[in-house]
């Protein structure tokens, strides 16, 4: 654990700082990470040992309570803002709530300017899901030699831009494997291959749960069957309500011993009060 100033000024630690992820390259280790959707995922990730996460920045407050000390990166999507001083602003106010670092699929001149202030800048190459519509749809990147070439561009432009970290998601092994010592870069591989510096993967698809695609991509491997669980969760709930409704409607429930009973004789006092009240 390093001991650090964060973002916003504050004393605090991290498992892994900005220094620790850019000397990973060519050291041979790895390290893993995920995308914790909510608190119980994340002490999920936490309790599991996940090296380093990467959350919405609704989220980002819940992580400092919940993982005070894991490096997190928290980001804005492509549409979420239309100019740069709100990208700028927002920026700031992830990097004070406690991020490690700063998500942007925008231009060249936005992230060197982020970097320029002093903020880690992460990017993405490969297949961008926002961008799907220039590709002709999901597919893998780096299959021929001039796509592969094209993403190498890529990456010495962002590195030039000052980009720190990248998502490399569905790229050929190759490819990733080839250009990964020739930048600064770090490389958060997912679906790209073990060259990567960082191994990335969903909760969702690791978990065994639902994927946003009707089905899971090629490199989404499960490593549990936690869908299996929320399936018999709610054929419980289905079975458990639709009782409960047949009781009511046969008038049996509530039963006996779900109500509550007057203390012994209370009922004929109560009863012989009543009757003079009324």
């Amino acid at each position: 654990m390093k001991r650090i100033y964060d973002f916003g000024r504050r004393p605090s630690a991290r498992n892994y700082t900005v220094a620790d992820l850019k000397a990973l390259k060519g050291s041979g280790r790895k390290l893993s990470m995920s995308n914790p959707a909510n608190a119980a995922e994340l002490r999920a990730c936490v309790e599991a040992g996940i090296d380093l996460l990467v959350v919405w920045a609704e989220q980002i407050e819940e992580v400092r309570q919940i993982a005070p000390h894991h490096f997190a990166g928290v980001g804005s999507t492509w549409a979420q803002f239309g100019t740069l001083p709100e990208i700028m602003d927002h920026a700031f106010e992830m990097m004070r709530k406690g991020g490690d670092m700063y998500y942007t699929l925008r231009s060249y001149d936005v992230m060197e300017a982020l970097a320029k202030e002093g903020i880690p800048v992460q990017s993405h190459i490969g297949l961008i899901p926002t961008f799907s519509h220039y590709s002709g749809g999901l597919r893998a990147f780096g299959r021929t030699a001039d796509e592969a070439m094209e993403i190498y561009r890529t990456l010495k432009r962002m590195e030039d831009a000052g980009v720190f970290a990248v998502e490399a998601e569905c790229i050929a092994e190759e490819v990733l494997e080839a250009v990964n010592g020739k930048t600064s870069i770090v490389t958060f591989s997912l679906g790209s291959g073990k060259a990567g510096d960082v191994i990335m993967s969903f909760v969702a698809d690791i978990c065994g749960e639902a994927s946003e695609e009707s089905k899971p991509p090629k490199h989404a491997h499960a490593f549990g069957n936690v869908g299996r669980l929320h399936r018999q969760i709610h054929e419980e709930r289905v079975a458990a309500l639709n009782a409960f409704h047949s009781e009511v409607a046969a008038a049996n429930f509530p039963y006996p011993q779900t109500n509550i009973s007057m203390h012994p004789d209370e009922k004929y006092k109560f009863l012989e009060a009543l009757d003079k009240a009324s």
